[in-house]
């Protein structure tokens, strides 16, 4: 059919993965895109992809992203008739959506009035109430007093929960149990609102304990008809910010999915809703409540498209060009089971982490912006830089089968096939999750991580020093298999976590070592090289696929980072330093920085004695705070940095005069 609006070139207001997933889908349709990107993003695959490219300038999304004179600049010099915003950035912003609309390009999302209606989560529920949805009892008012809070935390009663405005992503959110916590949390949340939003207005609201996260995908046309695409499962999270989602929830039946559809449907037409958009909802037994609605398209959408067979972005185009819906609610079908999990770059336990990919491999069916049944959609290659200016998601995969159990067998394995090497990941993390008990049996609600993340750490250390003892030094010879013709014993020292380990190794031939421990206990080690760069490490009659990669040690030397299946391990080499520098003294008396980040608070001051996991200082790292203690009591001698300073992983932020080990709490 004829379109109202024409579209010949896209402007993609964003970067990364979301920006190649709308290249994917216009290149489809035959419209040509333009990319645009910060000086850190130069070479990033989205750019080289797009028809064009514009260079915004700057490294942080302030001074590159969220310019919208700039964006405005870039759509004009490049020629673009419309705009697609992602998500995150300015996807959100009726601000932006207006300026676009008014610079006569296409908006390729909802009308700026909907924005506003819906982007203030106080707005959202106001609108909500009158037209049916169910909300919990809370206070969104003007009077952002801690008075009139405490008064109306005590009217709704605890526990409640405090959260932003305006924004999303879990920032600028606590969870208050008594009135004596509710004067830090409000604190603290509206510091985290300023920052990540520039916005520190808060509302509360009755906290549920142990609900789930349900959200409903909805579509509506500027011809009035407004539909839904089922429900979204994403209660695994931590931080207040997903890591699992799954489709359709296995708490929600036909009839529970009817009256939550009918819900979001309620309040997109109430707002007037054209494009894409997500209501959320907490889910507790068969009672919903609003939480509010993302207007725009969201991270976990490729669940929704493997489920239905359709392609969203698509929709938001032929939409903003002024087509109705292809489909009637009647006609939407929802097959099989899809699960997503965000690979992020963070430690285990949750802080991210930056630094250079320093090598990349996908899972050998994982195909790219499609609706495959093993789909990875990301946007890094060996070499790409992680960034301390952007989120920590490295990328999402996506699992579509006929069963949820056999989506968890699969997306599981797909996991242990995936190689990403040079920093930390949550990789083996998300596998520990997926084969967890809980979360097999359906069972997963929102404090899932929160209660068992302490049980899912253990068993991941368990087995990985289960596979750091089986290879042994393997992974420091991995990449110079020749170099093990040398029959003379090579004294070889390594530190894995706590541990600091001494062999003598040699060679023996044919790819082969023989390792002797500290107390004399030999150990053979065969290891023979694959034709993509890993090897093959035998032991034990046991032979298992290794791939290790050297990473440059902050202060100097090597860091080998490991990964054999589903476990990822670090070795450090202190082969060359003296046995004091072995990590025992030296790390019981500092405070190092576990990534890079901004130093907001510092609550210790030199003299001051600190308990086990009193927070220390506090770190702002990708706009998320971060609180650092100690393990162990200990006096401060030496505080290293300032509020407001920049600082890099590793780099010692305190020292301490009594025995101590850094920790982030």
């Amino acid at each position: 059919m004829e379109w109202v609006v024409a579209m010949k070139r896209i402007l993609i207001a964003n970067r990364g993965e979301i920006a190649r997933r709308v290249i994917a889908t216009a290149r489809r349709m035959g419209i040509e895109t333009v990319a645009v990107y910060s000086e850190p993003d130069a070479g990033a695959l989205h750019v080289r992809e797009a028809t064009l490219a514009f260079a915004l300038g700057g490294s942080t999304s302030a001074e590159s992203y969220l310019r919208v004179d700039r964006l405005l600049e870039a759509a004009r010099a490049t020629g673009a008739d419309a705009v697609h915003p992602g998500y995150g950035f300015l996807s959100e912003d009726a601000g932006f959506a207006q300026a676009v609309q008014d610079a006569g390009l296409t908006w390729i999302g909802p009308p700026p009035a909907a924005i506003r209606a819906l982007g203030s989560k106080a707005a959202a529920k106001a609108l909500a109430a009158q037209h049916g949805v169910p909300c919990l009892p809370g206070y969104a008012g003007d009077d952002q007093t801690e008075a009139r809070f405490a008064a109306e935390a005590q009217r709704i009663g605890y526990p409640v929960m405090v959260k932003a405005v305006a924004g999303g992503g879990g920032r600028g959110m606590r969870l208050v149990q008594q009135a004596a916590q509710l004067p830090a949390a409000l604190a603290s949340a509206r510091a985290e609102a300023l920052a990540g939003f520039g916005h520190g207005d808060l509302l509360i609201e009755r906290a549920l304990l142990d609900p789930r996260h349900v959200e409903v995908q909805v579509f509506a046309d500027a011809h009035g008809q407004v539909i839904h695409l089922g429900e979204r499962d994403c209660s695994v999270q931590r931080r207040h910010q997903k890591i699992i989602e799954e489709a359709p929830s296995p708490a929600v039946d036909a009839a529970l999915r009817e009256r939550l559809g009918q819900c979001a449907v309620a309040l997109a037409r109430a707002a007037g809703y054209v494009g894409a958009g997500t209501v959320e909802f907490l889910l507790d037994g068969s009672d919903f409540y609003l939480m509010e609605m993302n207007t725009r398209l969201q991270v976990e959408h490729p669940v929704t498209e493997a489920l239905t067979g359709l392609d969203l972005v698509e929709w938001q185009i032929r939409v903003a060009r002024g087509e109705p819906l292809p489909l009637t609610q009647d006609q939407v079908r929802l097959q099989g089971h899809a699960i997503e999990v965000r690979l992020c770059a963070e430690d285990e336990q949750f802080h991210p982490h930056t630094g250079r990919v320093r090598h990349w491999s996908s899972p050998a069916a994982a195909a790219a912006f499609t609706r495959a049944p093993l789909r990875f959609d990301h946007a890094v290659e060996a070499g790409s830089e992680v960034s301390p200016h952007y989120d920590a998601m490295l990328g999402k995969l996506i699992v579509h089968a006929a069963t949820r159990a056999e989506a968890i067998d699969q997306l599981t394995v797909a996991l242990g096939e995936l190689e990403v090497l040079g920093l930390p990941t949550n990789r083996a993390f998300l596998i520990e999750c997926l084969q967890s008990e809980g979360f097999r049996a359906g069972a997963a609600t929102i404090p899932f991580l929160a209660q068992q993340g302490g049980q899912l750490r253990e068993s991941l250390q368990n087995k990985e020093l289960s596979a750091a003892a089986a290879l042994g030094p393997a992974p420091v010879f991995s990449q110079e298999v020749a170099a093990l013709a040398c029959r003379f014993p090579l004294p070889l020292r390594l530190r894995h976590r706590e541990r600091t380990l001494d062999w003598q190794v040699r060679g023996a031939g044919g790819g082969s070592l023989q390792v002797t421990d500290a107390a004399g206990a030999l150990q053979a080690l065969s290891l023979h090289p694959l034709t993509d760069g890993a090897v093959r490490v035998g032991t034990g009659g046991v032979s298992r696929r290794l791939r290790a990669v050297p990473v440059p040690r902050v202060g100097g030397g090597t860091r080998w980072h490991a990964q054999s299946g589903a476990v990822d391990w670090w070795l450090d080499d202190l082969s060359f330093e003296p046995a004091a520098g072995d990590g025992g003294a030296q790390a019981a008396s500092e405070l190092r920085a576990p990534f890079n980040g901004k130093v907001v608070r510092i609550a210790a001051q030199p003299g001051q004695a600190l308990e086990a996991g009193e927070t220390a200082l506090v770190i702002e790292s990708m706009k998320l705070e971060h609180s650092l203690s100690p393990r162990a009591g200990a006096t401060v001698a030496e505080v290293l940095v300032s509020e407001g300073q920049q600082v890099a992983p590793g780099q010692v932020l305190l020292r301490f005069a009594a025995q101590a080990v850094e920790s982030p709490a």
